[in-house]
Formats: structure tokens, sequence, C-alpha cells
């Protein structure tokens, strides 16, 4: 029935539950999410009604909960350029220097309980691959804005082979390269980008296929890529941040890949 009314029936639903965090968590990260995964038309339009149950998270005495809320209500207040709450608020994380994952693993390595220690393993990897992936484009990024485009270019490159080295789905080791172009109106880089990215997001990702990640679950991602797939055409047909791509000839080149996804079973 579309995202407004998504959203309303999952704020109703809290609202008859106001203490029940189990219920708060996923509904609002969920929500947060889908505005930029389906698409919706001014998605800031929905940030202040959805952080004040990111406010009440960050006090939460379940530190899974309380840390991802925190992480929300700190890019808030960057975004906002309020830097000196941002500030206030990174100085509360707690530090501490025992890794819980790594000590689990290691015991129950020693028990012998292989499949625990292979799934807290995989898991290792796939986040040291998207923390990798992270900071290569914020170096990527900053590097453009100070004019060194040969560092710019070493770090797109070194993220594209990261990510195929640490296998993740196919059509994300160019995401950092068709970044690169937009940031600098590169046509034909953003078409030689994107005629990776299409063609492989219509294909589904089973990661439990792959050593590294074997135990990772049964499904694959095929909805995200749908979704995402719906969203790049979206964008490059009426995002203006690529408003200098449409018309021109590497755009009509395109054009054969931008067809939507064939529907599920089909």
């Amino acid at each position: 029935e579309g995202y407004e009314a998504a959203f309303q029936t999952g704020i109703d639903e809290i609202h008859q539950y106001p203490n029940c965090e189990a219920l708060i968590y996923p509904v609002i990260f969920y929500l947060d999410g889908a505005r930029f995964l389906h698409g919706v038309p001014n998605p800031d339009d929905y940030t202040d009604r959805l952080m004040p149950f990111y406010e009440t998270m960050s006090h939460s005495q379940t530190p899974e909960i309380r840390d991802a809320a925190l992480t929300m209500c700190i890019a808030y207040h960057r975004n906002r350029k309020d830097f000196a709450r941002a500030e206030e608020l990174i100085n509360t994380i707690p530090s501490t220097r025992i890794d819980k994952e790594e000590q689990l693993a290691t015991l129950y390595t020693q028990q012998e309980k292989w499949e625990d220690a292979q799934r807290l393993w995989e898991h290792r990897i796939l986040q040291s691959a998207t923390e990798l992936q992270t900071a290569l484009i914020h170096l990527m990024g900053i590097a453009e804005k100070e004019d060194r485009p040969q560092d710019a270019q070493f770090c797109a490159d070194t993220y594209q082979q990261v990510s195929s080295l640490l296998h993740v789905t196919k059509w994300i080791p160019y995401t950092a390269k068709f970044q690169l172009a937009s940031l600098r109106q590169d046509r034909a880089a953003c078409l030689s980008a994107l005629r990776h990215i299409l063609p492989v997001l219509k294909e589904p990702w089973t990661p439990q296929t792959c050593p590294l990640y074997r135990h990772m679950g049964d499904g694959d991602f095929t909805v995200l890529a749908r979704s995402l797939y719906d969203r790049i055409i979206e964008d490059l047909e009426h995002s203006e941040e690529f408003a200098f791509f449409r018309g021109s000839p590497e755009y009509e080149q395109l054009r054969p890949l931008l067809k939507g996804m064939p529907d599920a079973g089909e």
C-alpha cells in the first residue's frame, strides 16, 4: 500500500506497546532504511519523525540496541552540522578492548563446536569487508575533494580488488568507481561502471555457496537486489545528481539495460 501506509502501521503498533524494544528496534530501523531502498519521495521528511525513537533507544540497557541507536543519533546531528552535539554523543560510547566475538569463536574452536565457530568467523569476514569498503570510500571522497585524482582512483581500484577477493555479491566491487564517476560527472566512466552493476543486480546472491560464508543462512538477497535496481533506475531517470548523464550518448547506450527486473519465478 506504499511507504506512508507502512510507516503509519508501524508507528501505530509501537504506540500500542511503547515500552517494547523488541518491537520498536526492528520496526524503526526497517522504516528508516526502507525510505531510501524503495525510493520514497522526500525521504528526509521522515527523519524528524524517526529520531525521537532513536533518542529513546540510545538509552537502552541492551548494548546492541543502544549502540545502533546512538550511531543513528550521531549521524543525525552530524548531518545537521551540530558537530558539538555529535562529538558529545561520540564521547559517551563505552570503549573496550575485549572482542566478544573473537573470544567466543576461539572458545568454540577449542570445544570443537566447529559450526558455531565458523559462523562467527564468517560473520567477521563479511563485517571486515564492509569496514574496509567504508574506509576506502571515505578516503576516495577526501582525495577527490583535495584534488588528488590519482589517489582517489587508487582507492576506487583497491575497493574493487578487496571486494572481489572477499567474494561479496558481484555488483558491489564496482560501486566505488560508479560513485567516483558520479562525483566527476564522467559519463564514460559512469557507463562503464553501470554496465558491470546493472546486469548482475538481476542475479541472486547466495553467500552460503562460497566457502567464506558457508553458514550465513539459506536465504538469498534477491529482494534487496530488486529494490536496489529499481532505486538506481529511478535515480538515473529523475535525480538531479545524474542530470549530467541523461540525454548523453553514453546514457542512450545504457538504455537496453534500463529495463525492470523480471518478477520472481520468471
